[in-house]
């Protein structure tokens, strides 16, 4: 009769990959992706920086407005 510790003892580890295989399947998988084109990542980027510069206005509005909120009430 065996029991569970002793099954899971014989089970043999998987056999350890070299280094090598492992950045061969990184370089695979990079080949599979896709990338954007020249323009397309310029297009993306300005979308990037655009959107930071609207959430930062936003921001710091709101930051100005809680400001002067709370010097009105308690200064």
């Amino acid at each position: 009769m065996t029991t569970h510790a002793n099954k899971a003892a014989t089970k043999s580890a998987p056999e350890k990959k070299s280094r090598f295989s492992f950045f061969a399947g990184v370089v695979a998988e990079l080949r599979k992706a896709h990338w954007p084109s020249r323009q397309e990542a310029l297009r993306l980027s300005i979308l990037v920086l655009a959107v930071c510069v609207v959430v930062g206005l936003i921001l710091g509005g709101l930051d100005l407005a809680f400001t002067r909120l709370f010097l009105l009430l308690g200064g």
